[in-house]
């Protein structure tokens, strides 16, 4: 009974942390717009409340209109690769393992990289076209990696799906790294791709991620069970009646439309999927019916924070969140890696 206390005032926890999160990150910013205005913008446009005459026209519409699509597009797509890593991680039974093994970065940004040096990027149709073939093209190097893999080991083995994950994504990165060497002109552009960020997101953009990634959330949950087995080994899976190649595929594919769904709209940002899983199990244990939800909520507050950091630190400038989010997680790879060892 007091373990089952203790677990509830951690997901209180967890959710009080993500308001938090997503409140800073509305509220902090070049100017600066305090709690009780943040709140009744907030009233005004959600229930029609009268707005206080002290609130400027222009502190609604930053508020409105720029941070908060952008806070949320930020929750959302730290969530999202959260449970992707979250997945990748049990599935292969690999701490470090990530959906990034499989290419679905390295996919997309090549197929966002054509869209822009064809200069469909900045038409109002690349608003459109840009997120949707980032998006089709990391999904579709999944299916390739786990065809390939899947003809020549029928088991589909761990070891199997990370050698072929990463070889195909460091042959997509050759390719990609290609077309930017011969592009000069679109040089910026595809490295801001490539690092991430979350400037210029809308209302249709938190739409879009907010919707697909509840419903594959909603999905994931399905099969807690199936992780919890699976996360201990094939063998013991397989021992009591769990379909390990079929549970695996479904895994994978999940996983994919998790981080290319957060890559085509935000572009590439590393680590998120390593470091929150660790931090998710570390306090709410293995128990993938409450670790996938947590790690949707962890990961979503870790990124708004992230993205509050690259707004702010060299304001008025943008840098890119990839760029945070390595600096922060490049320590903890090799606290991960390490710690295993010893």
């Amino acid at each position: 009974m007091q373990n089952k206390s203790m677990t509830l005032l951690k997901i209180l926890a967890a959710g009080l942390f993500g308001l938090a999160a997503i409140l800073l990150s509305i509220c902090i910013g070049s100017v600066y717009i305090n709690i009780d205005d943040t709140l009744g913008i907030l009233g005004n446009k959600l229930f029609n409340m009268r707005l206080v005459d002290s609130i400027d026209k222009n502190m609604v519409s930053i508020l409105w209109e720029v941070r908060i699509p952008r806070a949320l597009t930020a929750f959302f797509v730290g969530g999202a690769l959260a449970v992707s890593g979250l997945i990748m991680q049990s599935i292969l039974q690999n701490p470090l393992a990530s959906s990034y093994t499989l290419g679905v970065s390295s996919g997309a940004s090549l197929g966002a990289a054509i869209l822009i040096v064809m200069g469909v990027g900045g038409t109002i149709w690349g608003f459109f076209l840009l997120p949707f073939v980032g998006f089709m093209c990391g999904f579709l190097t999944v299916l390739i990696v786990i065809l390939i893999a899947s003809r020549i080991d029928e088991g589909l083995h761990n070891h199997t799906i990370i050698l072929f994950g990463m070889v195909f994504s460091l042959f997509i990165n050759a390719i990609l790294t290609m077309i930017s060497a011969l592009n000069q002109s679109h040089m910026q552009r595809l490295i801001l791709w490539q690092m991430g960020t979350f400037s210029g997101k809308r209302w249709s953009h938190v739409a879009v991620i907010s919707i697909v990634t509840m419903i594959v959330l909603i999905i994931t949950s399905f099969f807690h069970k199936e992780l919890d087995i699976i996360s201990f080994g094939d063998e013991g899976a397989m021992s009591i009646g769990v379909n390990t190649r079929k549970t695996k595929i479904i895994l994978i594919v999940l996983a994919a439309v998790f981080t290319g769904v957060s890559v085509c709209f935000a572009g590439v940002i590393g680590f998120v999927d390593l470091m929150v899983p660790h931090i998710v199990r570390k306090i709410y244990g293995y128990n993938h019916r409450i670790t996938i939800p947590m790690s949707m909520l962890v990961g979503g507050a870790f990124m708004s924070l992230c993205d509050l950091i690259a707004r702010v630190v060299l304001a008025p400038q943008d840098i890119p969140v990839g760029a945070i989010t390595a600096l922060l997680g490049g320590p903890f790879f090799l606290l991960v890696y390490f710690g295993g060892r010893k």
